[in-house]
């Protein structure tokens, strides 16, 4: 099973919340996922930023391949 860390869209319209998930490559985006590592609200002062770190450290250990925004959030977050 390939997984992905990725965000799933939450909120409502013109104000997003997203969950950062850890989820099967093939389920679909807002679908089930295995576990929730954090969230981000773009939309926020300062863009709100909460992610458990050891987690996703943990995920990425495992062989979990984060996307592109995920990976830039990572970043931002010292992953």
């Amino acid at each position: 099973m390939a997984v992905r860390i990725r965000l799933r869209r939450e909120g409502r319209k013109k104000l997003p919340m997203y969950r950062i998930v850890v989820a099967d490559k093939k389920a679909p985006r807002d679908g089930a996922f295995i576990a929730n590592i954090g969230s981000y609200r773009p939309k926020e002062e300062n863009n709100l930023l909460t992610l458990d770190v050891e987690k996703a450290r943990e995920w990425v250990a495992k062989g979990a391949v984060p996307s592109d925004t995920v990976a830039a959030l990572f970043k931002k977050a010292g992953v």
